[in-house]
C-alpha cells in the first residue's frame, strides 16, 4: 500500500520553532515527527510514501537523503501551498487506482494502523473511505463527527462552538480506489479536505476509534504537553 502524507505546513502557531525547522521536522523526544510516522507505517506495511514540502523544503530535502526509508519515498515541492484536497488531487497517479493510506503528518500518531486496515476492509457495503477518530478534550477545536449505529457518519462539524459531541476527526484516513476516482471526477476545484470534501461524503464514511495517543502539535502548548508526557 502507498501513503501520502502531508507535510508541507508553514506551522505559524509554533513559531518560533518552526522559524528554523520545518513542522513535520519537529522532534518528539529528540525524534523528528516525520522519522516517526515513516518508521511506524513501514511497520505496518507501506512500501511507497509520497511527501509534500514547501516550507523550509531544503532541509526536508536534506533530511529525506539521510533517511533509512529513502528509496521508498517521492517528494514533490509545492511553490505555493495546494491544500490538502489539492495535494491529493495533484498526486492521484501516486496511487495506481489502488486503496491508499492519506494523512495529515503534523499529528503525533501511535494508532494500530493493521486494526485500522482490517476495519477498512470490512467496511460497509456503500462506504467509500475510513476516518481514524478519537475522543477528545478539546471538541471545539477539532473536527467533530456523528456517528449511526454501524459506525457511519452521519454529520460532521469543523472547530465550531459546542459540536455535539467529541468524537474527533483524526485527519487519518484509507481511501477506496472507488472513493479516489469519485475524487478525481467532481472534486476539481478542492483545496481543504474537511471543508470541500468530507461534507459531501455524508453516510459513505466510515470510522475506526483508536484509543491510542493522537496529538495535533499545531500549537507550542501542545507540542510542549505531548513531549512531557511522554
Amino acid at each position: 500500500m502507498k501513503a501520502l502524507l502531508l507535510a508541507a505546513g508553514l506551522g505559524k502557531r509554533l513559531q518560533p520553532i518552526t522559524n528554523s525547522t520545518p513542522k513535520c521536522l519537529v522532534p518528539i523526544k529528540g525524534v523528528p515527527l516525520l522519522d516517526i510516522w515513516l518508521e511506524s507505517l513501514s511497520n505496518f506495511g507501506i512500501d511507497s510514501f509520497l511527501i509534500n514540502a514547501h516550507h523550509l523544503a531544503n532541509k526536508v530535502y536534506d533530511h529525506i537523503a539521510a533517511s533509512p526509508h529513502k528509496e521508498k519515498i517521492n517528494l514533490v515541492y509545492e511553490d505555493r501551498l495546494l491544500g490538502t484536497a489539492g495535494t491529493l488531487r495533484c498526486n492521484l497517479d501516486f496511487f495506481n487506482d489502488q486503496d491508499g493510506f492519506f494523512a495529515h503528518a503534523d499529528n503525533y500518531c501511535l494508532a494500530d494502523f493493521k486494526e485500522f486496515l482490517t476495519v477498512h476492509k470490512n467496511r460497509p457495503k456503500g462506504c467509500l473511505l475510513t476516518m481514524m477518530v478519537f475522543e477528545t478534550n478539546e471538541p471545539e477545536k477539532c473536527g467533530i463527527v456523528e456517528l449511526d449505529n454501524q459506525g457511519v457518519v452521519l454529520n460532521f462539524y469543523e472547530k465550531v462552538l459546542n459540536p455535539p459531541g467529541n468524537l474527533a476527526n483524526g485527519a487519518i484516513y484509507l481511501l477506496s480506489s472507488e472513493f479516489l476516482k469519485t475524487f478525481k471526477n467532481q472534486f476539481e476545484n478542492a483545496k481543504d479536505f474537511s471543508l470541500d470534501v468530507i461534507p459531501h461524503f455524508m453516510g459513505k464514511i466510515y470510522t475506526y476509534k483508536t484509543t491510542a495517543k493522537i496529538v495535533d502539535i499545531g500549537t507550542i502548548t501542545n507540542y510542549n504537553e505531548l513531549n512531557n508526557s511522554l
